[in-house]
């Protein structure tokens, strides 16, 4: 059965992620003000669809994109969506590292590290082994004087904990390798 959007719902949504979506406006409008208007009709938007969002679905996904396409059309009606213009504001400036770019990494850092925390201290320590020190199963079972298999399942039960954890931020690393890809497609045009 499906769930529909309540005010409660709807209420923690604006809370948790009205401040990240304005943010990621901000990337695109270049205008504070512009942005937080274009979130603002967004969660309007969400809001009056109530009856038809299916909370069994993404919500944030739904949001981000509302919010994307807003400030898209935002700046195609000011008459700023010729590339060149865009290139000149830094839009897609291949080396920018914007302090929003920061607190989304900094935030993404966190919480990765919290979900880390986490986990049981013998599945932390194999996962750790694995990526930190960069170390082959077999090398940390005979480091932990465990099986490979354990090391396997171990790993498996981490990599699963940390997907559903950090499952908020896909949508986000996504999206950076897109305007990544663009931001090399548009300097390999204008070169």
């Amino acid at each position: 059965m499906k769930q529909f959007l309540d005010r409660a719902t709807f209420e923690h949504l604006f809370r948790n992620e009205f401040k990240g979506l304005v943010l990621f406006a901000v990337q695109y409008t270049k205008d504070y003000e512009a942005a937080r208007e274009i979130t603002q009709e967004a969660f309007i938007g969400l809001w009056n669809q109530r009856e038809k969002i299916d909370l069994s679905k993404n919500v944030k996904n739904y949001l981000s994109t509302t919010v994307r396409n807003r400030s898209l059309n935002y700046l195609r009606d000011r008459k700023k969506f010729d590339s060149r213009l865009l290139t000149l504001e830094n839009l897609y400036p291949l080396a920018t590292y914007t302090s929003a770019d920061r607190l989304v990494e900094k935030e993404l850092a966190d919480r990765i590290g919290q979900a880390i925390g986490e986990l049981p201290e013998k599945c932390r320590e194999v996962f750790l082994l694995s990526r930190n020190e960069h170390l082959k199963y077999q090398q940390i079972a005979d480091r932990l004087q465990i099986s490979v298999k354990t090391v396997e399942t171990q790993m498996s039960k981490a990599l699963q904990h940390l997907r559903e954890r950090l499952k908020d931020y896909i949508l986000v690393w996504l999206l950076i390798g897109l305007l990544f890809a663009i931001r090399l497609f548009t300097i390999s045009l204008s070169g």
